[in-house]
């Protein structure tokens, strides 16, 4: 499996090649998106992108946790959680990606 991460200034220099925009307002588009992704989630609403998949927040309750090494019971505290549940064809593309490398 590789090691690469994708960046934001890989999908800002992405959208140079392919849209055209300069790389000023390409790196500014690709925050501007992030942005408003990150408000909704932050609104509680759901980010459903297609063909890819969708983003949501979760509130978790307060729970009783074990410490691994002590065995000890700790309360962990209530919080919200980001979940990503990505679509079908999202899957299968990368199920595909992986028969491709492996063969």
């Amino acid at each position: 499996m590789s090691e690469k991460t994708l960046t934001r200034m890989d999908l800002s220099e992405a959208v140079f090649r392919e849209v055209g925009l300069s790389r000023n307002e390409s790196a500014a588009l690709v925050e501007s998106v992030i942005q408003y992704m990150s408000d909704a989630l932050v609104e509680g609403e759901q980010v459903k992108i297609s063909s890819f998949g969708t983003f949501s927040v979760r509130a978790k309750s307060e729970r009783l946790g074990r410490n691994p090494k002590t065995g000890e019971e700790v309360p962990i505290s209530p919080r919200r959680v980001l979940s990503f549940r990505p679509s079908h064809l999202m899957k299968e593309r990368v199920s595909r990606g992986n028969l491709r490398n492996k063969a």
